[in-house]
C-alpha cells in the first residue's frame, strides 16, 4: 500500500505503508542510531512525534518481550529506508511491522531519509503526517497549522498512581515524567529502595516517602508546560539530594532560575560525545532531546556547568554550586555499547551515602 509522509512547508514523500494504516500527525524528527530501534519506538520521550531513522535498514532483528523501555510506544509514526520484514535474530518474537500494527502506529519505508534529515538539519523540525489517503496534500498541510501544541506530553506518559520496586539500599523517589524502565533498573541493580511517583506529586507528598535522594527521570515536551513540578523541585532543593536526566535536568535548571529553548532539530542519537569539565575526559552518550539549557542564563545563578556537548557546545551537565543536586542532559541509564556514564548513578548514590552520615552538602565532591 502506497503511503506519503507531507510536511507543513508542502514537502511530499511517497513510499510505502507498514505497520498500521492509521493516519498520524506529530513532529518530525530524525535519531542517528544505527541500532536500538525498538529502545526508540519504546521512549516515552519521543510522545508526539514522528521519528525518522538515519540509518537505513530497520527492523532486521525483530522485537523483544524484554527490551522494550516503556510497556507501549508512544511515538506518533515512523520513518525508514527499508524495513526489514523478515528478521532474524534468536531472541526476535515478532516484527516490526507486527509491533506497530498492534499499537497503531503509522510506518513508511521506501522514502529518501537523507534527503529527510537534511532538510531537518537546514530549516528545523516541524509537523508532518502519515497517511494512505488520496486527499490533496493542501488540506494536511491546512489541518497542521490549526493543531494545537501538545503543551503537556508528560501527563500522557507519566505513571499515574505510585508504585515500588523494594530493595535493601537507599529509599529514592523516582519523578517519573516519562521514565525510561532502564533508570529504574541501573537503581535495583544497586538495590535501591525505588518508589516511583506522577510527575505532580507535591513536595509534601514527596517529604512523607521518607526519601534518602530524588532522581528527576526524562520525558517528553517544553519542560515549561510542567510547571508544577518546577514548583516542587524548589522546594525539595537542598532537602535531600537530587539528580536530574534529560527532561529532569532541564526543569532542575528552570528551578534555579535558568532559561530553557528549543533547539533548530534537537540531540537524537546514541554516539554523541559529551566532555566532562573537571576530568576533560569525554563520553560517548545516548541522547533525546529537543531544548536545551540557555549559556547566559547560568551567568549570575548558583549553578555551574559540568558538562559540554562536544559537537555544538550546548550544556549537558549541570550542579549545584550549594546543595548536593546535579543533573545531565543525556541517558546515563543508556548503554550505546560502552557503558560509559553508568559512574553517574554511583555518584549520585555516594551523594546520597554522604548525606545521610550528616555531611555537610559544602563538603560533599562532584
Amino acid at each position: 500500500m502506497k503511503a506519503r509522509l507531507i510536511l507543513e512547508d508542502g514537502t511530499i514523500f511517497v513510499g510505502k505503508a507498514f505497520g498500521s494504516s492509521k493516519e498520524s500527525y506529530g513532529e518530525v524528527v530524525f535519531n542517528t542510531g544505527i541500532t536500538g530501534y525498538q529502545e526508540v519506538l519504546s521512549d516515552p520521550s519521543y510522545c508526539g512525534q514522528i521519528v525518522t531513522m538515519t540509518y537505513p535498514l530497520q527492523g532486521n532483528y525483530g522485537i523483544n518481550r524484554d527490551d522494550f523501555e516503556s510497556v507501549r510506544p508512544h511515538i506518533h509514526g515512523f520513518v525508514v529506508r527499508e524495513h526489514c520484514e523478515h528478521p532474524s535474530n534468536f531472541r526476535s518474537q515478532q516484527t516490526l511491522a507486527s509491533l506497530l500494527e498492534e499499537y497503531e502506529i503509522p510506518g513508511i519505508s521506501d522514502i529518501d531519509t537523507r534527503m529527510l534529515t537534511r532538510k531537518i538539519r537546514q530549516y528545523g523540525t516541524m509537523k508532518g503526517v502519515i497517511t494512505t489517503s488520496d486527499a490533496e496534500a493542501a488540506s494536511f498541510i491546512e489541518t497542521m497549522k490549526t493543531l494545537p501544541n501538545l503543551m503537556n506530553q508528560v501527563s500522557l506518559v507519566s505513571t499515574k498512581s505510585v508504585f515500588s520496586s523494594p530493595g535493601r539500599g537507599p529509599r529514592i523517589v523516582l519523578v517519573d515524567f516519562g521514565s525510561k524502565h532502564g533508570i529504574l533498573r541501573d537503581l535495583s541493580y544497586r538495590d535501591c529502595d525505588v518508589i516511583v511517583v506522577p510527575y505532580n506529586t507535591t513536595a509534601k507528598e514527596i517529604e512523607r516517602l521518607r526519601p534518602d535522594g530524588i532522581l528527576l527521570s526524562n520525558g517528553p515536551g517544553d519542560p515549561k508546560s510542567v510547571p508544577e513540578s518546577i514548583e516542587m523541585i524548589k522546594q525539595i532543593m537542598g532537602k535531600y539530594p537530587l539528580f536530574g536526566i534529560c527532561l529532569g535536568h532541564q526543569l532542575f535548571a528552570l528551578a534555579n532560575g535558568a532559561d530553557t529553548e528549543k533547539m533548530k532539530f534537537g540531540h537524537r542519537g546514541s554516539n554523541h560525545p559529551v566532555k566532562e569539565l573537571e576530568t576533560d575526559r569525554t563520553f560517548i552518550t545516548s541522547q533525546n532531546h529537543g531544548y536545551a539549557v540557555t549559556q547566559d542564563s547560568i551567568e549570575g545563578s548558583d549553578l555551574q556547568v559540568t558538562h559540554i556537548a562536544v559537537n555544538d557546545g550546548t550544556i549537558e551537565g549541570l550542579k549545584h554550586k550549594t546543595f548536593p543536586a546535579f543533573s545531565v542532559q543525556y541517558h546515563p541509564e543508556a548503554a550505546p555499547g560502552p557503558f560509559d556514564s553508568g559512574y553517574l548513578f554511583d555518584r549520585f548514590l555516594d551523594m546520597v551515602a554522604q548525606y545521610k552520615k550528616g555531611v555537610h552538602p559544602h563538603a560533599i565532591t562532584f
